[in-house]
């Protein structure tokens, strides 16, 4: 990945973060964004999030893809950036595996203490 990109996704990954955190409003969940991966081409960027209690997380993916496009927008005006990479949220799925490898680990852990 080239210096720019990765300056790029460290910049859009600031600002979506304050955008959500100022502009969406998710009582009772924890949203995190995890990483933005834009394309080389800065024609997209993928946004990954991660919820607690991970239960809510496709009505919370839905809602922020919903918003997306005014995301942009405040994007645009706050880095003035030609082109805004168009924003997709996605749920990150690394974060899944590693709470269930977590849970695994720990039930072995508790298996070999009985």
């Amino acid at each position: 990945m080239s210096n720019r990109i990765e300056k790029v996704n460290s910049l859009l990954e600031q600002e979506i973060s304050k955008i959500i955190l100022r502009d969406f409003y998710f009582p009772e969940v924890l949203v995190t964004l995890t990483r933005v991966d834009s394309f080389a081409n800065l024609i997209g960027a993928k946004v990954y999030i991660s919820v607690f209690p991970d239960k809510d997380i496709d009505k919370i993916v839905d809602i922020l893809n919903k918003g997306a496009y005014s995301i942009q927008q405040k994007i645009n005006k706050i880095l003035k950036m030609r082109p805004v990479p168009k924003i997709e949220f996605v749920k990150d799925k690394e974060l899944i595996k590693a709470d269930k490898v977590q849970e695994l680990l720990n039930s072995i852990k508790q298996e070999e203490s009985n």
